[in-house]
């Protein structure tokens, strides 16, 4: 857990280490609650003084060197001095493999050199097994490494594989499809997927979800033995992926995009699927309240609802949107094709501003039968670099490229203080030789663990010797 301490209204050292003690006792009641100490045996709490705008810190901050003995909890605390000269996470630390507990999204907090210095995580999926999911009887891979290669014939489930892991984060999975779709045709309307998180040789966690055939519309999660929710995964794993279905995605809705938005978000700040879901549902409502001639009491609460939540969507895209531009401006424009990105909001992005404008425009919203402003009428506009042609009119390898880009910078931010898990369906298929091993070098480079699918091993040449394989054949897989 980071615990930050701004120069502008700092308490002093000693009332920070007393906040920080605090936040310690109450995040080990909270993993304690969770099952997730007696996997663990401790729990991190690093605290880092924030730099001045300077890039100086405050001069008590010096003193910060030593751990806090272990407290009864089992946990401790590290005091950094934390500078662009003085860089404690450049370097690997014993409590860099530690298990970490509950990363917020401190990232959108950051910016230029520090946004560099954030640790990775070097846990890694293993002992993956898929219980009637699809074509999946009963699957089991189990030797992952960084690089993970799925062979096989069309149909033969490789995108099933896929598919069940990304089902270990939040939301729909890769094929948004419905939880009835997924469950096998002779497994009586249920399945299981399961995974180990490990981290330096050794299993730190269990995560799994489930659909039971007795409560076919919920999809279940288990961590670590324990009763989860399907957001809590955000906390554990961020996954992205990249699969032929999107390769219309600037020729698509704006609706699409948005989704695409939310998903790259979510990966970073595992709360912002809640914002969106909110949002959503306190607008549907706003919409009845409208066309049934609602009370004027009820609209005013409904739209500080709409309003709340619709600014925290906004504000989470915004940080999203900066920050993949930061990361794609530092890549070159050889090979691969450098997007530029616009966020392009529906609406005020200040939850008072929103507010006053849902109520100066109900009259307009109830004759159109829907809200004409907010976040549901964002869109993203992606122009290539350099020539400045909008993606939607650039040939299919261009926009491919772009995806590539976006999806690599996507990948790295994903994976800063989470484990990263990368899908990449039918991608090497699409490219060529020499814009393949480029590929594969940057993701060579990267922090996240990948999975790749195709119909042959040739396009994998490069990687074959390093990666994990398995041949795909009827939802069977067997290792080569």
């Amino acid at each position: 857990m980071l615990v930050w301490a701004d120069q502008a209204n700092r308490v002093g050292l000693a009332g920070t280490i007393a906040v920080a003690m605090k936040t310690a006792e109450m995040a080990t009641e909270k993993a304690a609650a969770k099952s997730l100490l007696p996997v663990w045996e401790r729990l991190n709490i690093i605290f880092l003084p924030f730099c001045c705008s300077n890039g100086t810190i405050p001069m008590d901050a010096n003193t910060f060197a030593q751990p806090v003995p272990k407290r009864e909890n089992g946990g401790f605390l590290r005091f950094l001095s934390f500078t662009l000269e003085n860089t404690p996470f450049i370097k690997p630390k014993g409590w860099d493999f530690s298990p970490t507990f509950g990363i917020g999204d401190f990232r959108a907090q950051l910016r230029g050199q520090f946004q560099r210095l954030i640790p990775r995580s070097t846990m890694a999926l293993d002992r993956i097994t898929l219980s009637r999911f699809r074509n999946h009887a009963a699957t089991q891979l189990d030797g992952a490494t960084h690089f993970n290669l799925l062979v096989g014939e069309n149909g033969a489930g490789k995108t099933n594989v896929l598919e069940a892991l990304s089902l270990l984060a939040p939301g729909r999975g890769l094929r948004r499809a419905s939880l009835s779709e997924m469950a096998g045709a002779d497994g009586g309307g249920g399945f299981a997927v399961g995974a180990s998180l490990r981290e330096q040789g050794h299993e730190s966690a269990r995560i799994g979800t489930q659909l039971d055939p007795e409560r076919p519309g919920r999809r279940m999660v288990r961590i670590n033995s324990a009763d989860a929710s399907a957001s809590d995964l955000g906390e554990w794993l961020a996954i992205g992926w990249l699969t032929p279905a999107m390769d219309r995605l600037f020729m698509d809705s704006a609706s699409a995009r948005r989704r695409y938005i939310d998903r790259m978000a979510l990966a970073v700040d595992p709360l912002h699927a809640s914002h969106v879901s909110r949002f959503e549902k306190a607008l549907r409502e706003r919409n009845r309240l409208l066309e049934k001639g609602g009370d004027t009491t009820w609209l005013d609460a409904i739209e500080a609802q709409v309003s709340e939540h619709g600014a925290q969507v906004i504000a989470g895209r915004v940080a999203l949107i900066a920050a993949l531009s930061e990361e794609l401006s530092a890549l070159p424009d050889q090979l691969f094709a450098k997007p530029l990105l616009t966020y392009r909001p529906g609406g005020p992005a200040d939850r008072e501003d929103l507010r006053a404008e849902l109520k100066a425009q109900r009259g307009r919203d109830r004759a159109a039968g829907r809200a004409l402003t907010g976040p549901h009428r964002d869109e993203l506009e992606v122009v290539m670099s350099g020539t400045g042609q909008a993606a939607a009119n650039c040939s299919t390898g261009e926009q491919k490229a772009m995806l590539i880009a976006i999806t690599l910078a996507h990948a790295t931010l994903a994976a800063s203080g989470r484990p990263g898990i990368l899908l990449l369906d039918e991608v090497a298929a699409h490219l060529d030789p020499v814009r393949r091993s480029t590929l594969f070098e940057r993701l060579r480079q990267g922090k996240a663990q990948v999975w790749l699918t195709g119909t042959e091993r040739a396009p994998f040449a490069d990687i074959l010797d390093e990666a994990a394989k398995w041949r795909v054949a009827a939802g069977q897989v067997e290792r080569f």
